[in-house]
């Protein structure tokens, strides 16, 4: 397999890097369930599983944004 190289523009925004409010409200409702004892079925747990690799990638994302924000010149 070849690699690709895929570049992308970084927007000024930090906030794009982050779940939507009501997104990030179904994470944590679904993640404070678990934590409770609660049982999550099936679909749930696929869910939150998606949904917290989602929040990881956003924050890669706003890591790498923020260090190639901060090394350009003013």
């Amino acid at each position: 397999m070849s690699p690709v190289l895929v570049e992308i523009e970084m927007p000024d925004d930090m906030a794009g890097f982050r779940l939507p409010a009501a997104v990030n409200e179904r994470l944590q409702t679904l993640l404070d369930r678990q934590d409770s004892g609660q049982f999550l079925s099936p679909q749930e747990r696929s869910e939150a599983e998606g949904l917290v690799e989602l929040a990881e990638w956003l924050s890669l994302l706003r890591l790498r944004a923020t260090r190639l924000h901060s090394s350009r010149p003013d």
